[in-house]
């Protein structure tokens, strides 16, 4: 044990967008939500996050990758191409089943999952932004595993508004 955490003290990586274990996190918040039924515009928070972290992830892999054709793409349009991708491989089949697109499942016009989506997408977004303010502010990490409870907390906080908001 003692061996394995000098390894990744001394040789850790750098720090990328979305941690391995966040969206690990993200991904179980989302499928244990599914299963014990828990509303669509919950699960849609889950899920829009979860495409987010994977965006980030794919979107680094192809830099170290290192492919020619990325010379002629901006690094926010890349983060674009990349969300519009893993969003195209996340909702399409959803619709093509009918799990989007009932008439009757519907919140604030939107689908549920649609609108729950768009929440945490943007709920994703403000916790990379304040954990990277908060890491600016401290010059490091404030505590550990900051990468992982500031996202994830704050889905839990939206998945609860969302709930108590909608809920019949």
């Amino acid at each position: 044990m003692a061996l394995f955490s000098v390894q990744y003290s001394v040789f850790s990586v750098s720090v990328q967008a979305m941690c391995p274990v966040c969206t690990l996190a993200v991904g179980a918040g989302l499928g244990l939500s599914r299963y014990l039924g828990i509303d669509d515009a919950v699960s849609g928070i889950w899920a829009g996050a979860l495409v987010i972290s994977v965006s980030f992830w794919f979107r680094n892999w192809l830099k170290k990758k290192n492919y020619k054709f990325l010379r002629f793409i901006k690094e926010k349009y890349l983060i674009y191409l990349s969300i519009f991708f893993w969003a195209g491989l996340t909702y399409l089949p959803l619709w093509k089943v009918g799990i989007i697109g009932h008439p009757f499942n519907v919140i604030w016009g939107i689908d549920r999952l649609v609108s729950g989506s768009l929440v945490g997408v943007g709920v994703s977004l403000l916790a990379l932004y304040t954990d990277g303010k908060l890491r600016k502010i401290k010059g490091k990490q404030i505590f550990n595993f900051q990468k992982v409870i500031i996202p994830v907390s704050f889905l839990a906080a939206a998945s609860l508004i969302l709930w108590i908001i909608t809920k019949p």
